[in-house]
């Protein structure tokens, strides 16, 4: 019995049921607050409701769209790297484990949900796609997880075995710093998870993801 809730078995089986429940639940009980999201999201800035971003790399390194609220001005991510007025700021974003404080690309509104996470609520869709679970590895850019192996070949294995496994909405890493944590850290956290999965381990994060939405600690 105890391999039904720990390894493989538990991601082959139990784990699916617990996406699919966990995310219509979720999906519900957030409902009220999606809209008051998307109302200002249009009140306050131009563009659609949700992020225009590319695909992440997703399980076995297959890669999925993401559903996202937009925290962003309008074609945020390609300005990022296209635009010579944020030449200085893609490479800040790139010595920053791909991560920025004070990024002058968010909105009023995204700040808010960014810090909260609340931007991510869509991502419950993904899980029920089955592109994603509620609990799992983070979500990379392709860009991103390139270059990052470059600058941190001694994860490079890690990073196969965290890509083994479908990624999270919340996750080990997230529980434990979120953006304070660099990327071969939290290559090491999340590879971590992967070796120790398990439903027990699965509920103390997802019971310790509120807390960090609440006081948004190490969000940027």
């Amino acid at each position: 019995m105890k391999n039904f809730f720990y390894g493989q078995r538990y991601q082959k089986f139990l784990k699916r049921v617990v996406d699919i429940f966990g995310s219509l639940f979720l999906l519900l009980f957030f409902s009220p607050i999606c809209f008051f999201i998307a109302l200002a999201i249009k009140l306050t800035s131009k563009g659609p409701i949700f992020a225009d971003v590319p695909e992440r790399v997703g399980q076995n390194g297959k890669k999925f769209k993401m559903y996202k609220f937009r925290s962003m001005m309008v074609n945020a991510h390609y300005l990022l790297r296209s635009d010579p007025r944020f030449k200085k700021l893609f490479e800040e974003y790139k010595k920053g484990s791909y991560k920025l404080r004070n990024d002058p690309r968010v909105t009023l509104v995204g700040r808010f949900i960014r810090k909260h996470s609340l931007d991510e609520i869509p991502q419950l869709l993904n899980v029920l796609k089955g592109e994603m679970s509620l609990v799992g590895p983070r979500a990379y850019y392709p860009d991103e997880l390139e270059n990052q192996k470059k600058k941190f070949p001694q994860v490079a294995k890690l990073v196969k075995k965290v890509l083994s496994v479908k990624p999270g909405i919340t996750g080990l890493w997230q529980v434990s710093g979120r953006s304070e944590i660099n990327f071969d850290k939290r290559i090491i956290i999340d590879a971590s998870y992967v070796d120790n999965i398990s439903l027990l381990l699965d509920l103390k994060i997802i019971l310790k993801t509120p807390k960090v939405m609440l006081t948004g600690d190490g969000a940027v």
